[in-house]
This record gives C-alpha cells, sequence and structure tokens, in this order.
C-alpha cells in the first residue's frame, strides 16, 4: 500500500494558507452583513457599471439638494421669526402716536416718541439678525451687516433735515432721503441686491427677494425713526409741528406692520415651495437607494449564513492546529 505523506514544515505552511483564506472571507463576509452590499461589485453588476454609476450621481444631486433646502429652510424661518419680532414692536404704539397726535397733549407725545425711539432700536438691531453666520436681510451680500447701527442712521437723518422749518419739509426731505440711491440706500444700506435662487430640486429654484431696502422695510425704519428724531428734540417748543410728526410717524408705524404682514407671506409661500421639494427629494431618493440595493444588495441571510459557516472553520482550524502542535512520541506510543 502506498502512502502520501507530509512533512511538517509543508503541513504547517498549508494549514497557515487556509487559515488567511479563512480570514480574508471572514473580513469579506463581515463587511457584506454590516453595510449589505456584495463586496464584488464587478461580479454583481456583471462588469456593467453604467446603472451604478447613473444612480450614485444622482444620489451625489440629493445630497446637494438636500443641503440647498436645509438652508433655505433655516434662512426662512429665521426671517419669518424676525418679521413676527418687527410687527410686534407695534402694540399700539402706531396707534398711540396718532391719538397723542390728534389731542395736541405736549406729555402725551413726548411719551410716545419716547417709546417709538426704543422700539426704532430693536427694529434696527431685528434687521441686522444673523442666523448661521448670515445676515439675512442683506440680500446676497450675507456676510455684511444690513443696515447701520440706530445711532448712525439718527445721526444722517438728522444732518438731512438740519435746514428743514416745518414738518412739511421734514417728511419731504425723509421721503426724498429713503427713496434716492445716494440716500439710504447708499449711507445706512451695506447689504446687497435680492439673494441668489436655491436650486432645492431638479430644474426647480426658489427665492426671496426680500432685504432691509425693500420699500415695505423702509416704511417702517422711517416710522420709527420720525419717533426718534422727536424724542430728540426735533421742533421742541413747536407743539403743532410735533403733533404733525407723530401722526405721520404713527400712520408709517401702521403701514410697516401691515407689509410686514405681506412680507411673512411671501416668505411662507417660499418656505411651502422649499418644504414640497424635500418631501418629493426624499422620495426619489428613497426609490434610488432601494433600486441601488437590488443592484449591488447583499442578502442578508445568504451572508450571515455563509458568515457563520467560515466562522465554525476557523474554530475547526484553531483547534486542529492546537492538537498537532501538542502531539508527542509518547502521546503516539
Amino acid at each position: 500500500m502506498n502512502y502520501l505523506s507530509v512533512g511538517d514544515m509543508a503541513l504547517n505552511f498549508q494549514m497557515r494558507r487556509h487559515n488567511a483564506a479563512l480570514d480574508t472571507k471572514l473580513a469579506t463576509l463581515t463587511q457584506e452583513v454590516t453595510s449589505g452590499i456584495k463586496s464584488d461589485l464587478g461580479a454583481a453588476v456583471s462588469g456593467d457599471f453604467g446603472a451604478l454609476s447613473a444612480i450614485d450621481r444622482s444620489l451625489r444631486l440629493f445630497d446637494a439638494f438636500d443641503l440647498a433646502t436645509t438652508e433655505a429652510s433655516q434662512y426662512a424661518d429665521a426671517m419669518q421669526r424676525s418679521l413676527e419680532r418687527i410687527g410686534n414692536l407695534d402694540d399700539g404704539i402706531s396707534t398711540a402716536l396718532m391719538s397723542a397726535a390728534t389731542t395736541s397733549s405736549k406729555i402725551m407725545i413726548d411719551a410716545t416718541v419716547a417709546s417709538a425711539a426704543e422700539k426704532f432700536d430693536a427694529l434696527i438691531a431685528t434687521l441686522n439678525t444673523n442666523s448661521v453666520g448670515r445676515y439675512i436681510f442683506a440680500g446676497d451680500q450675507g456676510d455684511t451687516t444690513p443696515l447701520s447701527d440706530a445711532e448712525t442712521i439718527i445721526t444722517s437723518l438728522s444732518a438731512e433735515i438740519s435746514g428743514a422749518t416745518n414738518a412739511t419739509d421734514v417728511l419731504a426731505t425723509l421721503d426724498t432721503w429713503f427713496a434716492d440711491p445716494s440716500g439710504f440706500s447708499a449711507t445706512s444700506y451695506q447689504g446687497g441686491e435680492a439673494r441668489g435662487k436655491f436650486h432645492i430640486t431638479e430644474g426647480e429654484t426658489a427665492a426671496i427677494d426680500v432685504t432691509a431696502n425693500d420699500l415695505r422695510v423702509k416704511d417702517a425704519i422711517k416710522g420709527y425713526a420720525i419717533g426718534t428724531l422727536l424724542d430728540r428734540g426735533l421742533f421742541d417748543g413747536d407743539l403743532a409741528q410735533r403733533s404733525a410728526l407723530a401722526k405721520e410717524a404713527g400712520e408709517r408705524i401702521h403701514s410697516g406692520s401691515l407689509a410686514t404682514v405681506e412680507l411673512a407671506a411671501e416668505v411662507g409661500s417660499f418656505e411651502g415651495k422649499v418644504a414640497s421639494a424635500a418631501t418629493r427629494n426624499d422620495t426619489e431618493r428613497a426609490s434610488l437607494e432601494i433600486a441601488r440595493t437590488k443592484l449591488i444588495g447583499a442578502d442578508p441571510y445568504a451572508s450571515a449564513t455563509a458568515l457563520e459557516a467560515v466562522r465554525s472553520q476557523i474554530e475547526t482550524l484553531y483547534l486542529l492546529t492546537s492538537r498537532l502542535a501538542n502531539l508527542s512520541m509518547t502521546d503516539y506510543m
């Protein structure tokens, strides 16, 4: 009878090679079980990566859309809350100013314009709101504070109306200054044009055109600014002129408050468009991920079964190696 024997060194080499192969297979199967993706993508797609590449490209595109819709949503939410604060500033101050002007009561006018002056500071601070590193009312210059501070604006206005002799002149000067590109827009507004569009999904964009230089926003600024100028002593001693300006301040503040409702509705429409796009993006992304899984996904049951089989083989190999290492002539005899 012929026997085929294997030397100790050859046997050791064979067992080490077998162990290495099992370790590699174990790592591969572990990765498949963990990721749910086949380790050999070439075999999974039969060498044709076209469909897989197209799916991955689309998924990366949806990642960009997800970032855009998230940023747009945060931007709109911050603007909505700011507009709400601006609207809430007129908690009756516009009515109080108009009532004080009607009664021509110096005490009432002084009290209401003092309140308007306090709110002017809050208004400017709100329009200079920064959210997630961007000034939301600065348009496409989001890294720049949109408005000068309240004191600087009032100083500019005081210089503009220094030659005015009555309320009519003051109002005409203010209206011109706020409308003239070389006035408010050049000296007090430091932002840019309306912010560019957000690309929220394939072939669809959304934009918010509101800045601190919007005519509707400037109505509120103008009203509170008039109240502040009166609080600083404009026409002090001339009750008729102060009454006329207090009335105008109240009307403009009221107009500005109504404008914030209109602006909030525009922002709300933008939010709805962004939310709808985000929902569609999520649905399409889920469909793509399902298609990708069908293409290269590993069967979790088959992978887990194979993994357990390899684990058993490794344990058997370790046991066999241990026994061979402990063999001796005494044990053999």
